[in-house]
C-alpha cells in the first residue's frame, strides 16, 4: 500500500506495535526444552488480547498463529509441541497480523542457550543486514540498492543469501506487489516512492542460496541442512529515514 495520510500511518503503527510486542514476548521465552507451540501460544494470546488477527490464518489457512522455524527450517514453520528446542539451536519467529484494516509483519531469529560461534555470527550478520538495507530505503533510491547492501553485508561476514525470498509490500493485505529482493538485480530499475509500506527481510545462511518446500507443504528450509536466520521490520518509505512501524 501507499500512505494517504496520518490516519494510516496510525494504523500501521498500531498494528505495528502489537506484532512487535508478541516478537519480542516469544524472543524472551526462547529456551531450552521449551516447544514452539509454548511460543505460538504467547503470540496467540498477545494479539487476542489486542484484537488483532494472525496474517498467515485470516489470508492462507496456516495451521498456526505465528511461523516458528528452527535451524535448517527457515520460514513458515508450523509451531507443535513435539518440535522441543535445545541448547545450541537457532530460532526464527516470524508474526504477522491485521487491525482495523492494516496489516503488519516482523520476524526475528534468536539463540537457544549457548550456540556455535557460527551460529552467533549468522544471527549477528543477518541483524546487520537488515539495517544496512534500511539505510538504503529511501524515496528515489532504487530498489537494488536494498539488495546489494544485503548481499554486501553477507559475503563480508561469509554467509549467503537465500535468493528465492524477499521482502514485499504490505499494508492492505499481508503479501503485495513491490517484491524487494535480498540480491542485487541491476536490470531491476524500480525507484522507492515516498509513502510505500514495504518489509525489508534478509535471509542469510551457512551455505544454501535456496529455499525448498518441506513435505508438510509449509515449511520453508534448506536444501543441504545448512542453517538461516532471518530479520525482518515494516516500514513506510519517506523522503529520509524510513518509518519503522514494528
Amino acid at each position: 500500500m501507499s500512505i494517504d495520510g496520518r490516519h494510516d500511518i496510525e494504523g500501521l503503527q498500531r498494528i505495528g506495535a502489537i506484532v512487535a510486542e508478541a516478537r519480542d514476548a516469544m524472543g524472551a521465552r526462547v529456551a531450552p526444552g521449551v516447544t514452539t507451540a509454548e511460543l505460538d501460544a504467547i503470540g496467540r494470546e498477545i494479539l487476542d488480547r489486542q484484537g488483532a488477527r494472525s496474517a498467515p490464518q485470516l489470508a492462507y489457512g496456516f495451521p498456526g498463529t505465528t511461523c516458528i522455524s528452527v535451524n535448517d527450517d527457515i520460514a513458515h514453520g508450523i509451531p507443535s509441541s513435539q518440535r522441543v528446542l535445545r541448547e545450541g539451536d537457532v530460532v526464527n519467529i516470524d508474526v504477522s497480523a491485521e487491525l482495523d484494516g492494516y496489516w503488519a509483519d516482523t520476524g526475528a531469529s534468536f539463540p537457544v542457550g549457548a550456540v556455535s560461534v557460527q551460529s552467533a555470527q549468522l544471527l549477528k550478520a543477518t541483524r546487520q543486514a537488515l539495517q544496512d538495507a534500511m539505510e538504503q530505503a529511501t524515496a528515489g533510491a532504487p530498489m537494488h540498492n536494498i539488495g546489494r547492501a544485503v548481499e554486501r553485508r553477507a559475503k563480508r561476514c561469509g554467509f549467503r543469501v537465500v535468493r528465492n525470498l524477499c521482502g514485499h509490500g504490505v499494508g492492505r493485505y499481508i503479501h503485495e506487489d513491490p517484491q524487494v529482493p535480498n540480491t542485487f538485480e541491476p536490470r531491476n530499475r524500480m525507484l522507492l516512492q515516498e509513502g510505500w509500506v514495504i518489509t525489508i527481510e534478509p535471509f542469510l545462511t551457512t551455505r544454501a542460496t535456496t529455499a525448498v518446500t518441506a513435505p508438510d507443504g509449509w515449511t520453508l528450509r534448506t536444501p543441504d541442512g545448512s542453517r538461516g536466520a532471518q530479520f525482518e521490520h515494516t516500514m513506510i518509505i519517506t523522503r529520509d529515514r524510513p518509518i519503522v512501524v514494528t
